[in-house]
């Protein structure tokens, strides 16, 4: 088991040791900003891995609609190079009017950009959409890919069988990322009143999470955005506000160190050595949280060092 650099009652009280942010620890909004006008928080920095984090998107409303474009104008600054689907990717059907309708058409100015978009899947998603060849998950319910120094591991949260337990414990073990991250659509840990964390999930999926150096998890289900304290040095999201939205469906408990639920929003993400920088970006372009988070250093027993070691 991964070990913490400092006590959990030290964490609560002077922050997290893994991660800096420009807003404190009771403030759920950071600083408003607009993505259109420049005010992009990412260094973009050379050979950096830039993507995007939708979820619960599939809608076909127009705020799906003006989520894409949003992106968009993300994107012609970043240059993002892919998005990650947290699930319920197509609400009511998967038909190829579906499709078009709640992917191709929203994001028809990314895609025609060469924007890449992997997929996991959700409580509401069709099975056949593993073989849909936007969302790049030929033919498995869960899959890895690779980007730069980033492994991302896809998983099914549906159905977390022993099968799928065990190869995501082989594909761990195997792996040589620097920085490992996990996506799947019901989060771990989560502030949402409706559904809230998936304890279950989190009893089987955690402990390979921490012993195998996985540094950031992502989800969806819940239809807010928020960004929980680090658990066992893994920083979470729960991203389900990119098409569905539940307005004010978050508690103000201890595990939430940010969150936006009056709005859909999306985070824009790069990496760039030892440093994870972030930004979420709302429906009409307003900074609604960013941060960096710092990779911790792996011993060869596979435990946290107690170095933090800075960018490369």
């Amino acid at each position: 088991m991964r070990r913490l650099i400092l006590s959990t009652l030290v964490i609560a009280l002077v922050g997290v040791w893994a991660v800096h942010f420009a807003h404190s620890r009771t403030s759920a909004v950071a600083a408003v900003r607009h993505a259109d006008d420049g005010g992009l928080t990412l260094p973009l920095k050379a050979n950096s891995v830039r993507f995007v984090a939708i979820g619960d998107n599939g809608t076909a409303d127009s705020s799906e609609y003006q989520v894409g474009e949003q992106m968009q104008k993300v994107q012609q600054i970043s240059k993002f190079s892919f998005v990650i689907m947290l699930g319920d990717n197509l609400y009511g059907g998967s038909s190829a009017g579906d499709y078009a309708s709640r992917f191709e058409r929203p994001y028809k100015a990314l895609l025609d950009e060469g924007v890449l978009f992997y997929a996991a899947l959700g409580n509401h998603d069709d099975q056949n959409e593993i073989s849909y060849a936007g969302f790049h998950m030929e033919g498995h319910r869960y899959y890895t890919h690779i980007e730069g120094n980033v492994e991302f591991f896809v998983l099914d949260s549906n159905y977390m069988d022993g099968a799928q337990l065990d190869w995501l414990q082989q594909e761990l073990q195997k792996s040589v990322a620097p920085w490992k991250i996990a996506y799947f659509h019901h989060p771990l840990y989560s502030s949402g009143k409706t559904h809230g964390s998936s304890r279950d999930l989190r009893t089987v999926l955690e402990p390979i999470l921490d012993k195998y150096g996985v540094n950031v998890v992502f989800s969806g289900h819940d239809h807010v955005y928020e960004r929980v304290y680090p658990q066992n040095g893994i920083l979470y999201f729960v991203m389900g506000s990119s098409g569905k939205l539940r307005n004010g469906d978050l508690r103000n408990d201890s595990l939430k160190a940010a969150g936006f639920d009056t709005d859909r929003s999306f985070l824009v993400g790069e990496i760039t050595g030892d440093d994870f920088y972030f930004q979420v970006i709302s429906r009409t372009g307003q900074t609604v949280d960013s941060g960096v988070f710092k990779r911790q250093a792996l011993s060869a027993a596979g435990e946290e060092s107690d170095a933090i070691p800075g960018s490369n």
